[in-house]
């Protein structure tokens, strides 16, 4: 989607700092929310791309001064909300009681099939079985559309109206552009598609620096 959340190619934001020694996890509570997310996902109470159109919804201000970790809270929060598992009712009165006990147990409930039932879920792919012929192939020359969808796309801002080449056929893949919204996966061919960098970002791309891109089928238009 346009906005703030899509940073990539963007300018103004100061270098990425890279950590060194970096731990899987800052602190404790992180790592509860990547276990809730993937078991909320494992049994299918939202798809990824449901869970990246959470993070997408977030105020700008709101999504910049947030964490990595604290983006995927607030998106879990918004998905079992809109799911009508959780009710933000439930979810206040829960946040008043530990804060009011902050030494509260969590609950805990030893599941093996429900655990089996997440790692199985967690191990699902996103390929499709092919429904027709692919419209390019390896070699062919092709423009990425000029699109600005107010939903959920997995075709950045910088890499749109740009001309490229296809590198690989992945074959069929759960289309995101839907998903996210409740569309189904309706699948479309992927393809590994070449930039030359200068294509992408002209004097401030390197010397002979190409970027390549898994884009959708209907992200695409012959050159």
């Amino acid at each position: 989607m346009d906005g703030v959340h899509d940073l990539g190619g963007m300018h103004g934001f100061g270098p990425v700092v890279r950590e060194e020694n970096e731990p899987v996890f800052h602190a404790p509570w992180e790592g509860t929310v990547y276990a809730i997310n993937r078991t909320a996902m494992g049994i299918g109470l939202y798809n990824i791309d449901e869970m990246r159109h959470g993070i997408e919804r977030l105020p700008p201000a709101e999504y910049l001064r947030s964490t990595y970790y604290e983006r995927w809270l607030a998106t879990i929060e918004r998905n079992l909300i809109e799911k009508g598992v959780l009710s933000a009712a439930e979810i206040d009165a829960r946040l008043a009681y530990l804060r009011e006990h902050p030494d509260a147990e969590p609950p805990r409930r030893a599941d093996p099939a429900l655990l089996e039932r997440v790692l199985r879920g967690a191990r699902a792919a996103f390929q499709r079985p092919p429904t027709g012929e692919p419209r390019f192939h390896v070699g062919d020359a092709v423009v990425t559309r000029n699109i600005h969808p107010k939903g959920h796309t997995r075709l950045p801002r910088y890499a749109r109206d740009k001309h490229g080449t296809i590198s690989h056929y992945h074959g069929y893949y759960v289309f995101p552009d839907t998903q996210a919204h409740g569309q189904g996966e309706q699948p479309q061919p992927v393809y590994s598609v070449a930039f030359d960098a200068r294509e992408l970002w002209d004097g401030a791309a390197e010397p002979r620096a190409r970027v390549y891109l898994d884009l959708w089928e209907s992200y695409l238009e012959p050159a």
